[in-house]
Formats: C-alpha cells, structure tokens, sequence
C-alpha cells in the first residue's frame, strides 16, 4: 500500500539529488573543528541570516536547548508560549538541564504573545522571584506566520526591558516563502534563531543555532556536555546544504497544496482552521481516534487528536491528497 503519511513534514525522505550530496561530502572531525561540510554549512546559514556565528547540531530540541541554555543562566527565567516547542514539547529540557524556570503565557489567536501580558509576566529585581532574561516566540506558531511588524515590536520591547529574543524557527523558511521575504528579513529581530533542516526542507537530520560569536562559542561548549559533538558529521551537514540551495522555494508548492486540502474539506463540510503554511487543522470532536483507524484502514497515517493536526510536504502530492478527501468524505458518511 503507498501510505500517504500527514503527521508531520519531519517524515520526508531524502532525494536522488540529496543523497548524492551526502555521498559526496568532504567530512572530518567536527569536534575538532575540521569538517568542511559543516564548517560550510555553520558559515553559510549564519551569513544568510545575518549573524556572526552558527553551531550544527543533531536535533531542534537541542539547538533550543542550547539558546536557552547560553541567555540564561541557573535559577533565572524565559517567557513563552502555553504552547510552544520550547516550553510544551522538549521533555522540560530547560527546566531539568539548565534549571532554567519557564514563565509560559497563553498565545494570541494569531500564534504571538500579547506584549502587555509579556510586560506583567516580567519579575521585578527582587531576591523572592526568578530574575527574567529571555523571550522566546516561534515561527510559525501552529502553521501561522508572525507579522514582521509584530517582530519589530517584539524587537524594540525586549530592547526596553533589557531581555535577549530568541526565535524557535524550525519553519523558518516556511514564514519566509509565506511572507514573500528573505529568511534574514525575520532573523534580524532575533539575538539568536534555531533552524531546522529536518522538517519542510527534507534533511535526514539537523538543526543549526545562528547568534553572535559570543553565544555560539557558550553553545558549543554546552553542545559537548549534553553529548551533541558529532564526529564526521559532513554528510549531514551536506544534506542540510543541498536543502537550503534546493528545497527552499519549493515549501509554496506545500503552503498551496495545504490551502487546497484545507478549501476541499471544509467544501464537504469538516470545521477547518485558516490555512497560512503547511499545516491544516481540522475539528473532529471525539471522533478523531474513529476516523484516525478509519484512515489508517486506507494507507492514511495521521495523528489523532480532536483538533487533528495534518502536515503537507515535499512526499506529499495533489492526487495523494485526493484520496485524503475522498476518505474524510466516506467516513463522513459511514
């Protein structure tokens, strides 16, 4: 059976073309610094995206990790998201490794952080309370994409209140297409910005911190102590190379086939969410685990949950998509 799997963009396979590249790539040992692949790597998405410096490393919940890790120091505090990555979805890391206390906030219906409600969150300098020194947003946030005009108050805000900005960017790139802007026309508002090459641009493996030289040598010396040093890790690097020259544009042919799905079910009448990028969320109630083995009946692989959450992505094509609505529409009717 061709399974058709919607669960997230993080389960694309490699191209042809990228596999070449992985074959292909100089590596060496990049705990000592002498892998040119990913020196290269680390060297370009830094210039891209305007920052001094950049680190590789194996997953996003580490390239978090180590941003929050670097900002903020034991026994202090970052505000974010109820939601987001950083806080919901990394096993605590920050609060468990770094001893780091999250400060979460429910986020606006558009995926930011009311900044009232940032300015209220913020302790007062006094010994009772866990001093604040980060704001962390995400983008995108749920697939919504955070305005640039928002960014910059978000940037003059912290700048007021003397806190770093991070950016959780694992879709980066698709706020980037989205906004019909360059990558770096997002990043410049950020002291420091994760990237993730495993999601929509379709690297086997890989994120990469970008932040200021300072930053990312503190990085990488918390890279090595929570085991993130990797060896001959060219192939990687490379395949995150190839990704960033070749997968970059391609992530409008998955925002249009999201549209598409999201326009096909609500025409046959499921609740569907807006659609900005790649992600379509439709209400299913407590029919979510029914129609999720209903599905799986059919090659279908999806998540389950009421609000059920489907990604589109380079495996992922309009006929493939088809048959999606076709069995929401069966299943409608069983």
């Amino acid at each position: 059976m061709n399974v058709i799997d919607l669960r997230s963009d993080t389960v694309t396979q490699p191209t042809p073309g990228m596999l070449d590249a992985m074959a292909t790539a100089a590596t060496g040992d990049d705990v000592y610094g002498e892998d040119p692949s990913v020196n290269r790597l680390e060297a370009e998405l830094a210039r891209r995206l305007g920052f001094a410096a950049a680190l590789f490393v194996p997953t996003g919940t580490m390239s978090n990790l180590l941003a929050l890790m670097a900002h903020c120091e034991r026994g202090e505090e970052y505000i974010v998201g109820q939601q987001a990555h950083t806080y919901k979805y990394e096993g605590g890391g920050a609060a468990v490794l770094g001893s780091i206390q999250p400060q979460p906030l429910e986020a606006q219906a558009d995926g930011s952080l009311d900044l009232d409600r940032v300015l209220e969150a913020i302790k007062p300098d006094d010994f009772h309370f866990a001093p604040t020194r980060l704001l962390a947003l995400e983008n995108t946030m749920q697939g919504k994409v955070l305005s640039l005009e928002y960014l910059a108050r978000a940037r003059a805000f912290t700048h007021e209140h003397g806190l770093a900005l991070h950016l959780d960017g694992a879709r980066l790139y698709n706020a980037a297409v989205k906004l019909g802007v360059e990558a770096r026309e997002i990043a410049r508002h950020f002291d420091s910005v994760s990237v993730c090459l495993s999601k929509g641009l379709g690297a086997p493996v890989g994120s990469v911190l970008c932040g200021s030289t300072a930053l990312i040598a503190k990085a990488r010396r918390l890279r090595k102590m929570v085991g993130g040093g990797m060896r001959q890790a060219g192939s990687l690097a490379a395949a995150g190379l190839y990704a960033l020259d070749h997968h970059v544009q391609r992530l409008a042919d998955d925002h249009a086939n999201a549209q598409w799905l999201g326009e096909a079910l609500r025409e046959a009448g499921y609740p569907v969410e807006p659609v900005q990028t790649n992600m379509v969320y439709v209400q299913m109630g407590d029919r979510h685990q029914a129609f999720k083995d209903f599905a799986g009946e059919r090659g279908i692989k999806l998540s389950t949950a009421p609000r059920l959450r489907m990604v589109t992505h380079m495996d992922v094509n309009r006929a493939q998509l088809e048959k999606v609505v076709q069995t929401f529409v069966a299943f409608s009717r069983n």
